[in-house]
């Protein structure tokens, strides 16, 4: 037995000891293969998952690594049969491979033919392949490469993609680097992916994954397919790569509910992506529009189940993933790993920030406690009410008055969920409002006049979760999200970690309604930012508009 920080159970779960002092070192360590599940004040929980470990075999960390990295910071020995399931696991990956054949075009190969036998009787699997060409091969339809690969996955035999890609056409694409220089971390990132020829880069918000996208054009020098979430980000995106590259405006599309331009960069919405038309996608030829040499999916952690499934159909394009967290809701993180490709590259947050290129950040809980006019109503109310009725107390507007006023000098944003809610405190502070029905060119002129200072404080739905560029921000006050995301708590901190001039920490806040389906789903949204480092200190709300401040850490 050691004095290590982490224990290490039969079941696959982890146990981190996060007030011993290499507990930060070894949260390191197990990042790459381990997901966190819980995330309390002293103890937190970690799963082991097939995914994560086909995941860090992709990222080339290999079984001895993994086993490595346990022994060393294990309190007691660990579970032989763990050791041995973990190397078992990871040793799947890359035992069947896509290949190109010379004569036989497509070809999926087998370095153990037991293995090809066992996936060639599925029913799943056999309509999606050809003829036998010998014994460890078979031949299989280009259109059928993305299908095949969700397939072999969810029969726990993840294929490696080593059939290569087109290259599309060609078009001259330059980074304008001569007043700036790509971060070693971004450079990273770039290679991680070119190397991987497809695949998922996960940074920080604020870390520069636009410039990433750029650097991944520059390296690719072809037509450029964007798929990102909003106008505004379309807007943002062409905006940064007008100025970061060689670009110019006649070369780069938008093709949004508002334009429908086809250039040799065309950056469209998953909006427009998804719209039906009589039943039927309309728009998804855009895909077949040009010889795209590479596709970038932005926010690859929202992609729309129609957007993965013409996935599916062009896994012969070079494809770029970018986000923050490859957490999905939905389950969903297989689709990613199949279909856009494995992770290539992740930097941990506080690793970014402690090299000074996103801001440090202060997490706050303030909790509430619900009046008693309000408490028979909510205990009264149906289990689908309840939530809405815990995250829009009233009593929130006079916390977040008064947090606003507490910092004076920072540009300010209050982020919700409900469009009644976000409208009485917009009144209440008497600041502008931007939702989903605010008009694009309203927005972009809110937002800049947030930018210039004109406007300190903004009242957003979630519309501005994504990909909207606020380095100004300094303050973010959640008063109520989607249930218990994950992906949007850690989109909302990104919000405000842009760094700043003159150093200074950023400071996010959720008002969370104690006693009530609020805070559990509070508990479920710090997950992510748990396991990236981040503590949510807990403030009494009372203590802080009465009285002096007491607080406790999680």
């Amino acid at each position: 037995m050691t004095d290590g920080p982490l224990i290490v159970q039969s079941d696959k779960t982890l146990l981190l000891e996060i007030d011993h002092e290499l507990s930060a070192e070894c949260r390191h360590a197990i990042a790459p293969f381990a997901e966190l599940e819980r995330a309390p004040e002293h103890i937190h929980t970690y799963r082991i998952t097939p995914l994560g470990l086909w995941n860090a075999r992709a990222a080339h960390h290999d079984a001895e690594a993994v086993v490595d990295a346990l022994i060393k910071y294990s309190r007691y020995p660990v579970p032989h049969a763990l050791l041995i399931d973990i190397a078992e696991t990871m040793a799947r990956y890359g035992r069947l491979q896509l290949h190109m054949h010379p004569t036989h075009g497509l070809v999926l190969q087998a370095n153990d033919r037991t293995v090809l036998e066992e996936i060639l009787r599925s029913k799943k699997v056999t309509p999606l392949v050809g003829k036998r060409i010998d014994d460890d091969t078979v031949a299989v339809h280009p259109s059928e490469r993305g299908t095949l690969k969700q397939a072999l996955l969810k029969l726990g035999w993840p294929a490696e993609d080593l059939a290569g890609y087109v290259d599309g056409e060609a078009h001259p694409i330059e980074l304008a680097n001569d007043t700036w220089e790509l971060r070693p971390y971004q450079q990273e990132a770039v290679e991680g992916f070119w190397h991987g020829g497809s695949g998922v880069v996960v940074l920080p918000c604020g870390a520069g994954k636009t410039i990433v996208g750029a650097a991944a054009m520059a390296t690719a020098k072809a037509t450029t397919l964007i798929l990102v979430t909003n106008t505004v980000s379309a807007r943002q995106w062409k905006s940064e790569l007008l100025k970061r590259t060689s670009l110019t405006e006649e070369e780069i599309g938008e093709y949004s509910g508002a334009r429908k331009e086809i250039r040799p960069v065309t950056i469209a919405t998953y909006q427009v992506m998804t719209t039906k038309r009589q039943g039927e996608y309309a728009h998804l030829e855009l895909f077949d529009a040009r010889d795209w040499g590479l596709i970038i999916y932005d926010e690859v952690h929202l992609l729309p189940a129609p957007v993965f499934r013409f996935t599916a159909d062009i896994q012969a394009r070079r494809r770029l993933g970018l986000t923050a967290t490859l957490v999905r809701e939905d389950g969903m993180e297989g689709e990613v790993f199949s279909l856009i490709g494995p992770k290539r590259y992740d930097a941990p947050w506080k690793d970014i920030e402690a090299q000074g290129y996103i801001a440090p950040a202060d997490c706050v809980e303030v909790r509430v406690t619900l009046p008693d006019s309000e408490r028979l109503a909510y205990a009264m109310a149906e289990p689908e009410e309840r939530y809405r009725m815990a995250a829009t107390t009233s009593y929130k507007n006079r916390v977040v008055e008064h947090l606003v006023n507490l910092h004076p000098e920072d540009h300010v944003l209050v982020i919700g969920q409900y469009l009644d809610q976000l409208d009485e405190i917009s009144t209440h502070l008497d600041v502008p409002l931007i939702t989903g029905a605010t008009p694009v060119k309203e927005r972009e002129r809110l937002f800049e006049s947030f930018r210039s200072g004109e406007t300190r404080v903004l009242v957003v739905s979630k519309v501005a979760n994504f990909s909207v560029d606020l380095p100004e921000a300094g303050v973010a006050i959640q008063i109520s999200g989607t249930f218990g995301s994950r992906q949007e708590e850690a989109q909302r901190l990104g919000r405000v970690l842009r760094p700043k001039g003159d150093k200074r920490s950023a400071h996010f806040y959720t008002i969370v309604t104690r006693d009530t389906v609020d805070a559990d789903f509070a508990a479920h949204r710090q997950r992510f930012l748990a396991e990236q480092g981040y503590a949510y200190r807990i403030v009494d709300a009372d203590d802080l508009l009465y009285g002096t401040p007491t607080d406790s850490s999680e």
